[in-house]
């Protein structure tokens, strides 16, 4: 391998670069520039799907052994096949580690991911963790795949889930350092581009937006919809699949148990390019539901306009749970990146959601 140290903390665009030029991170096929985020790397689907009877963990085994005590069929979808929701697949992505003992990982579902109510998340051998990639770790990557709502068509080289390593331990920022932060660059704007100021309280926090005179303030599923196919981006027609919300005369949303739903933050959000941010999924102090799968923002998310709203999925599952304007909903995690990033989001790339309002997946044309 090449020398060159890189840093403790989140790595960076280049550092995957690096990683990838000296078969840190491992595939048969090419891995393509664009799978390259500013601070992750998109993991693609393998050529076979595994359907299986129950979720698992390898505590003492290979995913590979455990699917065997599991697998119901064992599926090619290297030209699409239909995962129907509620059922569980297993899939080996394209992407393999070969990790020395100071790099590790967290993956997380990709908002596209999140905003279809699709349960994404990354099992590695010998592991008793979802979404953990010890340090280390040298071997296969699989996504464990259930669909909760829609019928969705996935094919070899779909992309779900994100894979974030960092070298050594998590560097996060605390609550003094977010508050100089803001001073310097604000991390919160109104709807008229305005800074604001943040409630800051062990970690960012974030309200919904349930209030809007002239757009739906949310779109809820429908239970009976078409197959969607997850590679044809603006395909879709929204109305098959959702909706429309407008706005209440109590300026609340009562969120409905197995329910999805699609909000926004009440503010607008500013990432600073050398900082990526993680969003709880799951909080019992701010309530009993489940805000936001994908839960991650590249560090330049929002710079362009000051801002772009957080798009939330909600969903609760015990009783009906009433949001109102301006409620609290989510709490962002700031983490330090090793180095900034030298491709930003939003900057040339492609970003699909920055400067996004009330937003759904890039699947449904607007």
């Amino acid at each position: 391998m090449k020398k060159k140290e890189i840093k403790n903390g989140a790595l960076a665009y280049q550092n995957y670069k690096f990683l990838i030029e000296n078969n840190i991170i491992n595939s048969n096929n090419r891995i393509p520039d664009e799978s390259i985020q500013p601070a992750s790397i998109d993991l693609r689907l393998g050529n076979f799907a595994y359907r299986v009877s129950s979720s698992f963990l390898t505590i003492n085994k290979t995913v590979e052994d455990r699917i065997k005590n599991f697998i119901i069929d064992k599926i090619d979808i290297s030209q699409g096949h239909l995962f129907k929701k509620n059922q569980i697949y297993i899939v080996e992505v394209q992407e393999s580690l070969n990790l020395d003992s100071k790099l590790s990982g967290k993956c997380n579902p990709k908002s596209s991911t999140g905003r279809l109510d699709i349960l994404s998340r990354v099992i590695s051998d010998y592991s008793s963790e979802y979404e953990v990639i010890k340090p280390g770790y040298k071997g296969k990557i699989y996504l464990e795949i259930t669909s909760k709502t829609f019928n969705i068509v996935f094919t070899e080289g779909d992309k779900l889930s994100q894979l974030r390593l960092r070298k050594n331990n998590i560097v996060t920022t605390n609550d003094r350092e977010l508050i100089g932060l803001h001073k310097l660059s604000p991390l919160l704007y109104n709807k008229n581009h305005k800074a604001i100021k943040p409630l800051i309280n062990n970690g960012l926090k974030i309200t919904a937006a349930v209030f809007n005179d002239d757009e739906p303030i949310a779109y809820k599923a429908k239970k009976d919809s078409p197959e969607i196919f997850f590679n044809k981006l603006r395909f879709h027609n929204k109305k098959d699949y959702w909706v429309s919300i407008n706005k209440t005369k109590k300026n609340s949303l009562i969120i409905e148990p197995n329910e999805f739903y699609i909000l926004k933050s009440k503010e607008k959000i500013k990432i600073s390019r050398n900082l990526a941010a993680e969003m709880i999924p799951y909080d019992s102090e701010i309530g009993e539901f489940r805000a936001h799968y994908a839960g991650f923002f590249d560090p330049g998310f929002g710079n362009e306009m000051k801002g772009s709203h957080a798009v939330l999925e909600i969903k609760t599952y015990e009783v009906p749970f009433a949001v109102e304007d301006g409620q609290i909903i989510a709490r962002l995690i700031f983490e330090k990146l090793a180095e900034e990033p030298t491709k930003i989001y939003g900057e040339g790339i492609k970003s699909n959601y920055q400067n996004q309002g009330l937003a759904l997946s890039k699947h449904f044309r607007v």
